[in-house]
């Protein structure tokens, strides 16, 4: 009798029984193109691994369609940068609640030509007037991701709006950070990167920064736990120990750490702490 037991929970394990859904230390995050282009993940993720033994999904996307994701309860965390919008995510009910992780800022890119004349400038919303009006190519993310609505909201300020008025010179991709710096290094264009991708770019010759230090340029990252009242199938003991460590002193202390030729990419600041 007792080997028909051991059979029977042997083979009720190899079915997908509950007691292997408990043994799956794996989770889902959705989060933005830039950790991802930027290496931030694959430096942190090892380490949290670690620490905890769970094992993260990246799925990478725009902030728009991370949160997309987060409603149809297809990840367990999102980590984006796009307040207002992931405010809104808690407010309706898909998140449990947001924690600020970090900020970086956002640098106007362009072509070492400069056809445009805005380099060394520190007023985004002028250079990208002087852009439409010499109809200096500009590549558009057009992905709905954190730094296209930060873009959008630019050229709102400058009393623009290429992207309804769809002009020659505004290209829209429909893709993520690297892909459009791609893009804009072949069309000799401008376009507005995240500084922790930027850096971490590798085809860098043609473009370089030609406007930064722009309070309005200031980029906010978050991270909330799908709500599991929404989405019963969302790990919650796991993708809260994913945020809590990312807020940590720790997982903070690993953001401040990473760096590339010397350069830190992102500044920790939950709870309010820059770092």
């Amino acid at each position: 009798m007792s080997r028909l037991i051991a059979f029977v929970a042997a083979w009720f394990l190899l079915a997908g029984g509950a007691p292997l859904h408990a043994q799956d230390k794996s989770i889902v995050v959705a989060s933005t193109t830039s950790t991802q282009d930027s290496g931030l993940f694959g430096y942190l993720l090892p380490l949290f691994k670690a620490k905890t033994g769970i094992d993260v999904k990246v799925v990478a996307q725009g902030t728009g369609q991370a949160l997309e994701t987060g409603r149809r309860g297809d990840a367990d965390v999102l980590f984006v940068h796009a307040k207002p919008q992931e405010e809104k995510f808690v407010a309706e009910g898909f998140g449990v609640k947001r924690f600020d992780v970090m900020y970086n800022d956002f640098v106007l890119i362009g072509p070492k030509t400069d056809p445009a004349g805005v380099k060394g400038g520190t007023d985004v919303v002028a250079a990208l007037k002087r852009i439409g009006e010499m109809a200096a190519p500009f590549v558009s993310r057009g992905d709905k991701s954190g730094t296209h609505t930060a873009e959008l909201a630019l050229w709102k300020l400058a009393a623009l709006d290429p992207a309804a008025a769809k002009p020659g010179w505004y290209r829209e991709i429909g893709q993520g950070m690297g892909a459009a710096l791609n893009t804009a290094a072949a069309m000799g264009a401008y376009v507005l990167a995240d500084r922790g991708t930027w850096l971490a770019f590798k085809n860098k010759d043609a473009l370089e920064i030609v406007v930064e230090g722009d309070k309005r340029l200031f980029n906010q990252y978050g991270v909330m736990l799908v709500n599991p009242q929404k989405h019963p199938s969302v790990k919650k003991e796991l993708g809260q120990s994913f945020i809590d460590w990312v807020i940590s002193p720790e997982g903070q202390g690993a953001i401040r750490g990473y760096r590339i030729e010397g350069q830190q990419l992102f500044f920790p600041n939950a709870g309010g702490l820059a770092g």
